[in-house]
C-alpha cells in the first residue's frame, strides 16, 4: 500500500531547521529500541518547540529484553509498548495541543487512540512512500480516526 492511499495531506518536500531537528531527535530515539525488526522513535513537543517527552518500541520498564521474544512475532507483539505510547506515558505533563515527530513509520491505531485522547493536535510522521500490507488495515483506521477529529498529520520524505 502506498502512503498516499491513507488519503492524508500530501507529502512535505521541504524540511525546515525544526522538523529536521526533531526527526533526527526521533531516528536516535528508535535506535534504543532493541526489536530486530523495527526500530520506530518518537518525540512529542511543546508548542514553544521543546520537547516535553521521547519514547522508543520495547518491553515494559522490567520485563527481560529476551532475544528469543524480540525474535518471535507471537511472543514480541503482546509485550511490546509501541514508541508513541511510550513517549506519552512518560510525559509529565498534559500534552493537549503539542505535536508528536515519528520516525520511520506511521501510527498503527491504538496509538491514534492515544495520541487523540491525549490531545495531541499535530503528527508529524519521517517515512517513505511504502507501507507494509501487514500494516496497511490498521493504519487506514489510524488515518480515519485522525480525520475525525481533526488531528493534522504531515508526512516528510526521508532525508
Amino acid at each position: 500500500m502506498k502512503r498516499s492511499d491513507l488519503n492524508l495531506t500530501p507529502c512535505v518536500q521541504q524540511h525546515d531547521r525544526w522538523s529536521q531537528y526533531f526527526f533526527d531527535k526521533a531516528k536516535h530515539e528508535a535506535r534504543m529500541s532493541k526489536d530486530p525488526s523495527s526500530q520506530v522513535g518518537a518525540v512529542i513537543v511543546r508548542p514553544d518547540k521543546t520537547v516535553a517527552s521521547t519514547g522508543w518500541n520495547g518491553f515494559p520498564r522490567g520485563v527481560e529484553d529476551n532475544r528469543e521474544h524480540l525474535r518471535d512475532r507471537d511472543e514480541k507483539y503482546p509485550r511490546v509498548i509501541h514508541a508513541e505510547l511510550n513517549a506519552i506515558l512518560s510525559a509529565n505533563e498534559k500534552l493537549a495541543g503539542y505535536s508528536m515527530w515519528t520516525s520511520p513509520h506511521f501510527t498503527c491505531a491504538r496509538c491514534a487512540g492515544a495520541i487523540i485522547q491525549k490531545g495531541i493536535s499535530d503528527v508529524n510522521v519521517m517515512c517513505g512512500n511504502e507501507i507494509p500490507d501487514r500494516w496497511a488495515q490498521d493504519m487506514m483506521i489510524a488515518a480515519d480516526m485522525y480525520r475525525q477529529v481533526g488531528t493534522r498529520v504531515r508526512f516528510f520524505n526521508c532525508y
